[in-house]
């Protein structure tokens, strides 16, 4: 339930922020964006539509197969969203410092031809991308779940902790600023993305798909069982297994080398594209 409500969170937080800065450009710039207002909210609305269609597809192709292909896709929607995770951190650690800006161009642009319908368009791929990584970090998460009214309880509690925190944000402050939010949610983020991992490796090794190595490397449930409490926390986060398989830990230590790298390229392609 945790994973699901941080995901909904965090992705509708990044959301709120791509509208509100195209909604503060054009109450900033009436001139120009005069008529746009519509074409804004029907962005957001076809932006929404479209990652539903994604969710209904992505049900209907889980219904269609077996019990052997369910585990199967299940498995793989694990490691795609990890993979869409891991993406999503490089790509707002190299494209961050200059989104609000990337924006404002791409709608100043399509204002100044009065192409609303281009505008349009551009809210709605926005929207669509957050809206779609959502519905496949959820997938991944929550795949095999049988307690619908609590993923859907977490979920809204998830949206409804968004707007506090985007209100909260667009105030501005020390201690908590968009700067600090996204440096805090990058780390849970990727911790997250290792859980994911570890979930889809899990399951292959389950299937024998892929072999175990060392089936029990330790046995450290005495210390700090993954069935509950912290240690549930810990696997469902940061993807803590009490008896890890060889591959599995190898993975997991590939994984963060992997993405340390990536990162650090990042951050540099971050500072060269600022300045």
């Amino acid at each position: 339930m945790e994973q699901v409500a941080f995901i909904v969170w965090r992705e509708s937080v990044e959301a709120l922020l791509v509208v509100g800065i195209l909604y503060a450009w054009l109450k900033a710039n009436s001139d120009l964006g005069r008529g746009g207002m519509p074409f804004l909210w029907g962005g957001v609305a076809a932006g929404l539509a479209l990652s539903g269609a994604l969710a209904l597809m992505l049900l209907g192709v889980a219904d269609w197969l077996g019990d052997e292909g369910q585990e199967y896709f299940q498995a793989g929607m694990a490691l795609v969203a990890a993979a869409l995770v891991v993406q999503m951190v490089v790509w707002m650690k190299r494209h961050g410092r200059t989104l609000k800006r990337e924006l404002e161009q791409g709608l100043s642009a399509q204002a100044a031809q009065r192409n609303y319908w281009g505008m349009l368009v551009l809210v709605m791929i926005a929207v669509a991308r957050e809206g779609s990584e959502t519905v496949v970090f959820l997938y991944g998460t929550v795949a095999g779940s049988d307690n619908h009214a609590s993923l859907l309880l977490a979920g809204i509690g998830g949206f409804v902790a968004a707007l506090a925190t985007f209100y909260v944000l667009q105030l501005g402050g020390r201690w908590l600023s968009w700067r600090v939010f996204f440096r805090v949610t990058e780390i849970l983020l990727l911790l997250l993305a290792g859980a994911l991992l570890n979930a889809g490796i899990d399951r292959l090794i389950g299937m024998g798909t892929l072999p175990a190595g060392i089936d029990q490397l330790w046995d450290s449930s005495g210390l700090l069982d993954e069935s509950y409490g912290l240690g549930k926390i810990l696997a469902d986060f940061a993807g803590y297994r009490s008896h890890p398989a060889l591959t599995l830990l190898l993975v997991w230590l590939g994984y963060w080398v992997v993405t340390t790298l990536l990162l650090k390229r990042a951050g540099k392609s971050g500072v060269v594209a600022k300045a």
